[in-house]
C-alpha cells in the first residue's frame, strides 16, 4: 500500500508562516490527485488545496492567495506553504493521495489506493 507521513505543524502567531510536508512511501504507479484537508474542533473536514493529475490546482476561498501546494517528485514529498496565518486556520491538517500502486512484488498488477496522513496540528494564536 501507500503510506503518507506528515510533518511541519506547530504553534505560530497570527501573520506567521508554516510549511507542512507529506512524504509518501510505497510503489506508486500513478497519481490521480493530491489534496490537503483540515478539520477544526466541532467542524467537518474540509478541502484546503488540491492538485489534480495534469497540474490543475484548486484552493478553497478561505486560503486562496495565502496557501500554496507544491510537489518535489525527487523527494516523494508534497508541501503546503501557509502564509499570513489567521486564528481561523487553526485545525488538524491532513494530506490525501489517490492513485494506483504496484500490488505484490512484481510490476504486472496495479490497484487503486486512497491514503491519508496521520494529521498534524496547526495552531494560530498570540
Amino acid at each position: 500500500q501507500v503510506q503518507l507521513v506528515e510533518s511541519g505543524g506547530g504553534l505560530v502567531q497570527p501573520g506567521g508562516s508554516l510549511r507542512l510536508s507529506c512524504t509518501t512511501s510505497g510503489r506508486i504507479f500513478s497519481i490521480d490527485a493530491m489534496g490537503w484537508y483540515r478539520q477544526a474542533p466541532g467542524k467537518q473536514r474540509e478541502s484546503v488545496a488540491s492538485m489534480i493529475s495534469g497540474g490543475s490546482i484548486n484552493y478553497s476561498d478561505s486560503v486562496k492567495g495565502r496557501f500554496t501546494i507544491s510537489r518535489d517528485s525527487a523527494k516523494n514529498t508534497w508541501y503546503l506553504q501557509m502564509n499570513s496565518l489567521e486564528p481561523e486556520d487553526t485545525a488538524v491538517y491532513y494530506c490525501n493521495l489517490r492513485g494506483r500502486y504496484y500490488y505484490g512484488s512484481g510490476y504486472s498488477v496495479v490497484r487503486g489506493f486512497d491514503s491519508w496522513g496521520q494529521g498534524t496540528q496547526v495552531t494560530v494564536s498570540s
